[in-house]
């Protein structure tokens, strides 16, 4: 193993500090800033920093050619307030790293500590702290950076940690492993009335009831099908919070998910075309918007075998577990780019769920991942 003791117990410094100062999407300056100050002593060739937006890249080179291989951890958290005891617990109001990528960040310098020590023989590699995962938005402004041509890969890895799934094990398979989704923004308009005469306004309230229902009526089947397709109610307003205005206005936000990004557009024209006859009828006005953007994550079979031979050296036991999952990860961007492959480390079988408000990276997760994407690199460029 190429950590220390010593450097197992600075490394879980690192992660109780970035998940004391938790920033959300587009936000993560100061996250990136201890990530550089971290880089520093371990002296990579090149270090890239607002790659992206918040994006930091450090660059480990060889003497001789070879190919490139990127690994990818996040830096952003989440806009949820955390509910914990722990001495580390979140020290923001409302802001949370309640989806482990404090501890995917903490792999990534775990492994540059590693390369720091240990140079290879041919290739660089490259480790890429990207900003803005969770709202889609982070890889595609990074590989849209113009820096991105100095380090682009011939394979690319990721991971993310995952509770249901036993501590230590993985989740690995060749093909779609998260879907694509986005974030449809519906907004109704009509005209306000008072509260005692709302026959003289245009409500869209009927409009609204009969959506709601409509659009989740699009759900069909469950992964692995290819033609599945889930549309999720998350959010629905309509007029002000008030007793004497009838309403004039409306908005509803939905999720909509596939499995494969061909199946996206047939999916936003279903849903649009509902939005269209239900203001028609009520001869209200609309505008449609799209947030939140991922694409499908599809594990290329050759960047999965490279996995399967580490995990394996490594002594890692692994399978393809429930994968595909309906969660979207926007590292599925990475694939227009060259092969790439995802796994997901088991986090414990009944440690809580990203995203709930008691979730906590396990630290003993740091040592297995590091010691992974290690034995990819030896392999390669060894």
């Amino acid at each position: 193993m190429f950590l220390t003791n010593r450097d197992v117990v600075e490394l879980q410094a690192f992660r109780h500090d970035l998940h004391r100062h938790p920033e959300v999407s587009g936000e993560e300056r100061e996250t990136a800033r201890r990530v550089v100050e971290a880089l520093r002593p371990l002296a990579p060739s090149k270090v890239l920093t607002e790659l992206g937006g918040h994006g930091v890249a450090a660059v480990f080179e060889s003497n001789e050619p070879g190919p490139t291989l990127l690994f990818r951890a996040e830096l952003d958290a989440l806009p949820i307030e955390e509910k914990s005891q722990a001495d580390h617990r979140s020290t923001v109001a409302g802001k949370g790293h309640l989806c482990g990528h404090d501890g995917h960040s903490t792999i990534l310098l775990a492994l540059a500590t590693g390369l720091s020590r240990q140079p290879f023989a041919r290739g660089r590699v490259v480790l890429l702290w990207q900003p803005a995962e969770e709202d889609g938005s982070g890889a595609a402004a990074v590989l849209q950076d113009p820096r991105f041509a100095e380090i682009c890969p011939d394979f690319a890895y990721s991971l993310h940690n995952m509770p249901g799934l036993a501590f230590g094990t993985v989740a690995l398979k060749s093909g779609p492993v998260n879907c694509a989704s986005r974030g449809m923004k519906i907004r109704l308009s009509g005209k306000t009335a008072h509260a005692s005469q709302p026959e003289t306004g245009l409500s869209p309230m009927a409009a609204m009831s009969r959506l709601m229902p409509a659009l989740t009526a699009l759900s069909n089947g469950a992964p692995p099908a290819t033609d599945f397709t889930l549309a999720t109610v998350t959010h629905a307003s309509l007029g002000e919070q008030a007793f004497g205005i009838a309403p004039g206005d409306a908005e509803i936000w939905v999720t909509l998910r596939t499995l494969i990004d061909d199946r996206m557009a047939e999916l936003c024209e279903n849903a649009e075309q509902l939005v269209v006859e239900a203001a028609r009828e009520a001869s209200l006005e609309h505008a449609i918007s799209y947030h939140d953007i991922f694409f499908h994550c599809e594990n290329a079979p050759e960047a999965v075998a490279h996995l399967e031979e580490a995990l394996t050296s490594e002594g890692v036991r692994f399978d393809e577990g429930t994968l595909p999952m309906r969660a979207s990860e926007d590292f599925g961007r990475l694939r227009a780019i060259c092969p790439s492959a995802m796994f997901f480390l088991g986090a414990g079988e009944k440690h809580p769920a990203l995203h709930n408000p008691d979730y906590d990276y396990p630290d003993d997760l740091t040592a297995i991942g590091a010691r992974v994407f290690m034995a990819v690199i030896r392999k390669a460029l060894d």
